[in-house]
C-alpha cells in the first residue's frame, strides 16, 4: 500500500491523499492522561520521582486498574493481568511461548499480525500459491453467508485458535451464544484460545466484550488488549494479556507461569510513562475521554457506512468497530484499492491482505480527522453514484 501510495504520489505531486487505509487514529489523546504522562516524566528528572526498570508484568496501580476496570465480576485479578507495549507485541511473545511445534486457527479473513508471526516462528510450511493459504494454517471462513462467524463443524483441531472480536478487518462482533460455541470447541479439541479484545470499547449492542463473560472460558481462553484504538495510544504504546490462572497445559502446568517467563525474558517492561498514561486512561474521567473519543470516530464510521449504502453496495461492520468491509463481487480488491486510489486520491486497504477470505472486498477505516471522511465520501459518491 505505501508503494503504490508513494508511486501515485510521483505521478500526481499535487494530489491531495486521504488515507483511510491503515488503522492508525488520528485525534489528539484527551489532556487527562496526557497530562499524567506529562507529570511523570517530569518526576524522571527529580531524585524522589525517578525510576529506572519496573516490573516486566507491569506496575502493580495500573495492573489492578485494568482488573477492575475491564473484568470486574469475571474473576480476573491483578496478577493475571501482564501489561505491555502493545496487543501486537504481545501476539508475537506468545507465538515464541507457543513454539514452533503448535497448529494454528485464523479466522479468514483476520488482522495479518496472527498469521505473519506464526510464518516467523516455522510453524506453517509452505505458502499454496494457488488457494492463497500457507499448508499447515486453519483458515476459518467468515463470509457474509455465515454472518461472520465460522461454520465449527468444518474446522479441524488445532493447538491455538486465534479468534478477534469486534473483528479486525470485518467489523463484526461475535455473539454471546457464537462465543460459547467457540469455548465448548477449544474445550472439545484442548485448544487455547488467543482471544484479541483490541476493538470491545467499540461495541454498542450486548456482544460480549471479553471472553471471560463466556462460563468456562477461563479454562480455555487468554485475551489480548490494547490502548492505542481506545485512547490513540498507537505511537504511546500499551497494551496488556490477561491469562488466568485456571488457563492450564494438557499436563496441569499454568500457562500464566511460561509466560511470566517469556516475559521477563524478552521484555524489560512497559514504559512508565505511557503506564502513567494507562491508569489516566481508567481513571472515571479518563473512561469518559475515551468514549468520547471512540464515540467521534463510530460518528465517522456512520458517515462511511451511510456513504457506501446510498452508492447500493452490500456494506458489512461498521456498527461495533471503526471498519467498514465493503463487497465488490466478482473483482479484485487490489484493482478496486487502484481504482480508488487513482481517480479519488483516496488509500483504503485491499481486503486480500487480510487473507483470502478477504478477497472482493475493501476496508475502509473511520480513523480520520471529520473533514477528510467527508471529503472522502464525497469523492466516492462522485466515483460511484
Amino acid at each position: 500500500i505505501a508503494r503504490r501510495k508513494a508511486a501515485h504520489l510521483l505521478k500526481h505531486p499535487d494530489a491531495q491523499v486521504i488515507s483511510l487505509g491503515i488503522g492508525d487514529t488520528t485525534e489528539p489523546i484527551p489532556e487527562v492522561i496526557t497530562s499524567a504522562m506529562s507529570k511523570r516524566s517530569y518526576a524522571l528528572s527529580t531524585v524522589e520521582g525517578y525510576s529506572g526498570y519496573g516490573a516486566e508484568q507491569g506496575e502493580k496501580q495500573l495492573r489492578a486498574a485494568i482488573a477492575a476496570t475491564y473484568y470486574a465480576d469475571l474473576g480476573i485479578e491483578e496478577g493475571d493481568i501482564f501489561v505491555s507495549d502493545g496487543a501486537k507485541s504481545d501476539i508475537s511473545r506468545l507465538q515464541v511461548l507457543f513454539g514452533s511445534k503448535v497448529t494454528i486457527a485464523v479466522q479468514d479473513p483476520s488482522y495479518p499480525a496472527y498469521v505473519d508471526s506464526s510464518v516467523i516462528l516455522g510453524q506453517t510450511g509452505q505458502f499454496q500459491k494457488d488457494i492463497e493459504q500457507f499448508e499447515k494454517i486453519e483458515y476459518m471462513k467468515c463470509t457474509p453467508e455465515n454472518g461472520f462467524f465460522p461454520d465449527l463443524s468444518t474446522v479441524g483441531r488445532t493447538d491455538v485458535i486465534f479468534f478477534c472480536s469486534p473483528n479486525n478487518p470485518t467489523g463484526y462482533a461475535a455473539s454471546r451464544d457464537q462465543l460459547t460455541k467457540l469455548v465448548q470447541f477449544a474445550k472439545d479439541n484442548g485448544s487455547i484460545i488467543v482471544y484479541d479484545s483490541a476493538y470491545a470499547m467499540y461495541v454498542s449492542d450486548d456482544s460480549p466484550r471479553s471472553i471471560f463473560e463466556i462460563p468456562g472460558a477461563k479454562e480455555v481462553a487468554l485475551e489480548v488488549s490494547s490502548f492505542s484504538k481506545y485512547a490513540g495510544f498507537t505511537g504511546v504504546r500499551l497494551g496488556w494479556t490477561a491469562v488466568p490462572k485456571d488457563l492450564l497445559y494438557s499436563d496441569g502446568f499454568p500457562v500464566a507461569k511460561d509466560f511470566n517467563r517469556i516475559v521477563c525474558t524478552c521484555f524489560n517492561g512497559a514504559s512508565n510513562i505511557a503506564q502513567a498514561g494507562g491508569v489516566a486512561c481508567v481513571s472515571p474521567e479518563g473512561i469518559k475521554a475515551m468514549h468520547e473519543v471512540v464515540g467521534f470516530y463510530k460518528e465517522n464510521t456512520s458517515i462511511i457506512v451511510d456513504t457506501f449504502d446510498s452508492l447500493g453496495f452490500k456494506v458489512y461492520g461498521g456498527k461495533n468497530a471503526p471498519y467498514v468491509w465493503i463487497h465488490f463481487p466478482g473483482r479484485s480488491s487490489w484493482d478496486v484499492f487502484s481504482e480508488i486510489l487513482e481517480k479519488t486520491d483516496v488509500v483504503v486497504t485491499p481486503g486480500s491482505g487480510f487473507g483470502p477470505g478477504g478477497e472482493g472486498f475493501i476496508r475502509v477505516s473511520a480513523f480520520g480527522h471529520r473533514e477528510n471522511v467527508l471529503e472522502a465520501c464525497k469523492r466516492f459518491k462522485q466515483l460511484y453514484k
